[in-house]
């Protein structure tokens, strides 16, 4: 009797032993996630031009964008000509420029300033001043492209604030001009839209710091 029923206990063992084996073979292996996997699960970041702006754009910006007119639609602020804590900040990645007085924004330019070519600008970046070089217009053969309202910031004056570019015959580029406030797209100066530039040239004080930056 003890013999059967020892029998029977350790036939039930084996298919117990049998049947839990079995199971685990049968039960789907979970894959191993590897550093790729991870990484590609990473959400990415894209960053717009508005992600480099030091400052928001203020409310009465002018939308849709207009390279013929001022780029704020409130009036521009007044300057007297022996200020000294006027400062022009530019944001290369972020398609705008700045008038501050003091630390306090008085007025957002929509620009575009040079291409950026591995990862670098066309248009120098550190910190310039506003030199008395400035005129109504002026044409470069060699890149078969002008501009009106020029100012200079450099030296050499290489380097120039000027209105959306012109053709050989004078008239504006409006392909390049709709550019304006979007994209990079100079040869190394920085575009304003053409009232903005005209301003720039009859107000600004030579000596006016600039300052030029990526963001």
């Amino acid at each position: 009797m003890k013999k059967s029923l020892l029998k029977v206990l350790t036939a039930f063992c084996i298919i117990l032993i049998c049947a839990i084996s079995l199971a685990r073979v049968s039960m789907p292996t979970q894959p191993k996630m590897d550093n790729k996997t991870k990484d590609a699960k990473k959400p990415v970041v894209i960053k717009t031009a508005a992600s480099y702006r030091p400052y928001q754009d203020p409310k009465d910006l002018r939308s849709p964008f207009n390279w013929k007119k001022a780029s704020e639609t409130k009036p521009y602020p007044k300057i007297k000509h022996s200020e000294n804590n006027l400062k022009i900040r530019v944001s290369l990645k972020g398609n705008r420029v700045y008038v501050l007085r003091g630390n306090q924004r008085i007025y957002t330019m929509l620009a575009s300033a040079g291409l950026f070519k591995k990862n670098k600008s066309l248009t120098p970046t550190g910190t310039y001043k506003i030199k008395y070089d400035r005129g109504d217009s002026f044409y470069n053969p060699e890149l078969n492209e002008g501009a009106n309202n020029w100012t200079s910031w450099d030296k050499e004056n290489v380097y120039l604030f000027h209105s959306v570019p012109t053709k050989s015959n004078g008239k504006y580029n409006i392909k390049e001009a709709e550019k304006l406030g979007v994209k990079p797209a100079s040869h190394g100066c920085i575009r304003l839209s053409v009232p903005d530039s005209r301003w720039l040239v009859e107000n600004i004080p030579a000596g006016t710091k600039v300052i030029i930056k990526n963001n």
